[in-house]
């Protein structure tokens, strides 16, 4: 009985005040986009699996702390209220200091020249950094230029580890190839499904132009079927979601139907690769 009574003074894991704490915490630098966590992390999987080294690890963990970084610096950069940024300044003060030791140990494992790609992204990166602050991290031109930057990421992956740029630039196609069609898709369709239906034209013209994409690389040899296959489904699925046989979904079931889409695409694209 003494046990029970002593226990029961102690807080409890699951209390209201605990459980805020750790929310607090956790929300200093998650993502609350949740679709934003497949089109960054979906590239860095692929460039991983199908190029795997030590120096692509360390710039993959770099591209991470950037992009848990994003809440922080905002927070930081835009003078949000006193208590905010007590919170956020040790969260991006770390993961500055992440970003940067991966950064340079990316170096280290490979070659600084082989980073070349990353000019490509920054640009990008930096825009997106200016929608966030403007408050326009949502509208279309911020998704696709935040999604292109990680997008471009494999290259970067594939000439740490001794790619020719050809091929590099190819497997970021493939990348940019699932990201921006997705986008856009997704998009529409959930402005469709609160009216009349419209905006197809756009997202039906980058899944078209994917696909003829991927079919001239294949026609060259610099990516293997598979992913001509994989981008051949994503434009079926957009035909189909921006139809009018489209399903009644909310936006949390089209975001689960993406993830299984995005880990079949990365895993069978990452599969071909090795066996070709």
């Amino acid at each position: 009985m003494v046990v029970s009574r002593s226990l029961a003074t102690l807080p409890s894991a699951a209390s209201p005040r605990v459980q805020h704490h750790g929310a607090t915490a956790i929300s200093v630098f998650l993502p609350k986009e949740h679709g934003s966590w497949s089109l960054a992390l979906e590239p860095l999987a692929l460039g991983l699996l199908v190029v795997p080294s030590w120096a692509g690890t360390a710039l993959s963990l770099a591209a991470l702390a950037g992009f848990f970084a994003r809440r922080p610096l905002k927070s930081s950069l835009r003078c949000d209220s006193i208590d905010r940024r007590e919170k956020n300044t040790p969260v991006l003060g770390l993961l500055m200091i992440l970003g940067l030791v991966a950064l340079l140990e990316a170096v280290c494992l490979g070659r600084a020249a082989a980073l070349w790609p990353l000019l490509l992204a920054a640009p990008l990166g930096g825009l997106f950094v200016y929608f966030d602050l403007q408050n326009d991290s949502r509208a279309t031109a911020a998704e696709i230029v935040g999604s292109s930057t990680f997008a471009i990421i494999p290259a970067a992956l594939a000439t740490l580890a001794g790619w020719p740029a050809p091929a590099a630039l190819a497997l970021a196609v493939v990348a940019l190839a699932r990201n921006l069609p997705t986008v856009l898709t997704v998009r529409a369709y959930v402005r469709n499904s609160k009216g009349p239906q419209r905006h197809v034209t756009l997202p039906l013209a980058a899944s078209a132009v994917a696909c003829v994409t991927l079919i001239a690389l294949r026609a060259t040899n610099l990516i293997p079927t598979t992913a001509l296959v994989g981008t051949t489904v994503l434009l079926a699925r957009s035909a189909w979601l921006l139809s009018s046989l489209r399903p009644h979904w909310p936006a949390r079931r089209v975001g689960q139907l993406e993830a299984g889409l995005g880990l079949l695409y990365v895993g069978g694209i990452a599969v071909a690769y090795h066996l070709s």
